[in-house]
């Protein structure tokens, strides 16, 4: 009976994940809802034993939501004035030291220099802006897939923090049968998860800084958006820090000419994501998850299969919220070991 318990529960994982991929419209902002509102449990707890009202610590809730996306669009817009109020000379120079590099690495792969040279000169910075121009439809319906996202994404939010979908209630009756072992269980997810949201915040806040810090020392134009990027990117498990120092490491070649500064310049970036990514966020989170480095890599491919960038940021902590679960079930415990 075991057996076919085990054979069952084995061929309904393959189907749970096709479902969630289905419907990913719904899935990724129900998740993103349980894990912030995680992080306001304990600020609504409080409101609750002041007896406030819980519509206005919902209020209070999504008002401070919306003030940091304020403040991100701001970042956002200063970074972008930046941009677009660049020195024309820069531009020339940008647009000629991006096709000298391109006609380098060309003639470095092909056999005819002549033609390579030529396909090098018809990639430049031009091109880029005509796609965006051809694309632009394709842009426009993305953003307003995003905010629809977004619109269920507070949907959600407020129906955990109004306890309307209660998620401890859920565990109980879908996993636990006792009362306490859901309690516990739930208690401990909130707690781990509220210390990797904040941790991942700070780590990565820290390091966009250390760009930005990087790309003023060695003169990089635009330092406040690529502290921004750096900051955005990271949130992205392992794959997002190695994508900002290559990319602030490529645009750093338009300005900076000579190769020993050059390669200066990029230990720098990398010495700030090995100290705050390699070092700090392991020794930081390691010993409260105890997730294995294989463990989050596998996850990292799965959920990044299934739900693409979001399924990339969301896969530690919905690797914490199974593991936890898992944990606390004997059938399963041994296999959460093996996470360890």
């Amino acid at each position: 009976m075991k057996q076919i318990k085990r054979l069952l529960i084995m061929m309904s994982i393959p189907l749970a994940f096709y479902v969630l991929s289905l419907l990913k419209f719904i899935f990724i902002p129900l998740f993103a809802a349980i894990f912030v509102s995680v992080l306001f449990m304990p600020l609504v707890r409080k409101m609750a034993e002041k007896n406030i009202p819980g519509w206005l610590s919902i209020i209070v809730c999504v008002g401070i939501i919306i003030s940091l996306m304020f403040l991100g669009i701001q970042v956002i817009k200063i970074s972008s004035g930046e941009i677009i109020n660049a020195d024309p000379e820069f531009l020339a120079t940008a647009e000629q030291r991006f096709e000298d590099v391109s006609v380098a690495i060309t003639k470095y792969f092909a056999q005819d220099e002549q033609v390579a040279e030529q396909s090098a000169k018809s990639i430049s910075i031009q091109k880029a802006q005509d796609w965006f121009v051809e694309n632009g439809a394709n842009l426009v319906g993305s953003i307003m897939s995003n905010i629809s996202r977004f619109l269920m994404f507070l949907f959600f939010l407020v129906l955990l923090l109004a306890n309307t979908l209660d998620m401890q209630k859920l565990m109980h009756i879908l996993i636990f049968n006792q009362k306490l072992p859901s309690i516990r269980t739930f208690i401990k997810i909130e707690k781990s998860i509220v210390k990797f949201i904040w941790v991942k915040f700070l780590l990565s806040l820290f390091t966009g800084i250390g760009f930005t810090i990087a790309c003023y020392a060695f003169d990089v134009s635009f330092p406040i958006f690529w502290g921004f990027f750096t900051f955005a990117i990271n949130f992205v498990q392992m794959i997002g820090s190695v994508i900002a120092v290559i990319v602030v490491t490529i645009f750093g070649v338009i300005e900076i000419s000579a190769p020993g500064t050059l390669l200066t310049f990029s230990l720098v970036l990398t010495g700030v994501q090995v100290l705050f990514g390699g070092i700090l966020e392991p020794i930081l989170m390691g010993k409260s998850f105890s997730i294995n480095t294989i463990t989050v890599l596998i996850m990292l491919a799965l959920w990044g299969f299934v739900w693409g960038i979001p399924g990339l940021i969301m896969s530690v902590p919905i690797t914490v919220l199974v593991k936890t679960i898992m944990e606390q079930i004997p059938d399963t415990k041994k296999y959460a070991d093996l996470m360890s």
